[in-house]
């Protein structure tokens, strides 16, 4: 069966918006709050509401954005591909720009699932542990390992004299 590379990609038409809801498959359209508790009374205390649900992004919303500000830049996404792939092998325009599509909608879905958390709690920062947060909320375990790892080592090298620690350069900057 053969299939046309066309047929592959994705218009940012299609998306769904970015809202728990638009993945029903993912764990993230459940309920995120312990479920209610009683203290013994016979009565369910009902957990607070703390932050109003984000509105969605409306596909007018989408449109104001150029291209370049929606997806990762092709040449970066061209590079990672063909480090992947044998030096013989050759991969097509349409190939690069569906996978520029998809991993840019991975990192905004990943990303506002961040957003949402921190949202909720009064953050205004997104850290490595809210990104690692979000992918296991989404059923991405196994890249969350892998990544609790290199944030780990990241934090350690930041952490040692040569390393681009953010202290180090507070402390010299007073």
């Amino acid at each position: 069966m053969a299939v046309d590379a066309r047929t592959l990609l994705v218009r940012p038409s299609s998306f769904p918006p970015k809202t728990a809801s638009a993945y029903p498959s993912c764990p993230s359209s459940l309920p995120r709050t312990s479920p209610p508790q009683d203290d013994g009374s016979g009565v369910v205390a009902q957990p607070a509401q703390d932050a109003p649900e984000p509105a969605p992004i409306t596909e007018q919303e989408v449109g104001e954005y150029r291209e370049q500000d929606r997806f990762l830049p092709i040449a970066n996404v061209s590079r990672i591909m063909k480090a992947s792939v044998p030096a013989t092998a050759k991969i097509s325009k349409e190939a690069k720009e569906c996978v520029q599509e998809c991993v840019s909608e991975f990192i905004s879905f990943i990303t506002s699932e961040a957003a949402e958390k921190c949202q909720m709690e009064k953050r205004k920062t997104i850290g490595g542990e809210d990104i690692l947060y979000a992918m296991v909320t989404l059923g991405f375990e196994n890249y969350a390992e892998t990544l609790k790892i290199h944030l780990a080592k990241l934090r350690q090298h930041q952490a040692t004299p040569g390393g681009n620690s953010r202290n180090a350069e507070g402390a010299a900057d007073e």
